[in-house]
């Protein structure tokens, strides 16, 4: 992926996980959604930050020929990067929220399998999308 791609994929990951994230805390906890917001939006910084280094580290370690991944590299995939956004999440989530640690660690367990099951869906389908969207303008350019 070229950088302004890895930009792209990074922000369209966020934008929708924002969404759906903010819109799921307000409904679970009970707390106003300019809270809540907050809360997803200082969130989403650090992950954007942590996705983009991330997959660049991914992509060396396993190739960058992203849409022919097992579902086992993906989930590897989808828990080293939740592993590692529990390690920076943890304590934001704790400041902002005034929480005790275990509500903290049972929140982040939640946010955690979400975005596990959401970021192995998210990258599956941009694959797929992306490996078709450049096969037909490969196609057209000849």
């Amino acid at each position: 992926m070229s950088l302004k791609e890895r930009v792209f994929h990074t922000v369209l990951f966020e934008v929708i996980a924002l969404l759906l994230l903010t819109l799921l805390a307000v409904m679970v906890t009970g707390n106003d959604i300019a809270k809540m917001s907050g809360l997803a939006i200082s969130l989403s910084m650090i992950a954007m930050v942590w996705n983009f280094v991330f997959n660049i580290l991914f992509d060396k370690l396993y190739g960058e020929e992203r849409s022919s991944r097992t579902l086992g590299l993906r989930i590897q995939h989808g828990l080293g990067f939740e592993l590692g956004m529990l390690v920076f999440s943890f304590p934001v989530i704790m400041w902002m929220l005034q929480l005790d640690l275990l509500t903290v660690f049972i929140m982040d367990i939640g946010a955690m399998i979400f975005f596990l099951l959401y970021a192995i869906a998210f990258n599956w389908i941009y694959d797929i999308t992306r490996a078709r969207y450049v096969a037909v303008n490969t196609s057209n350019a000849v």
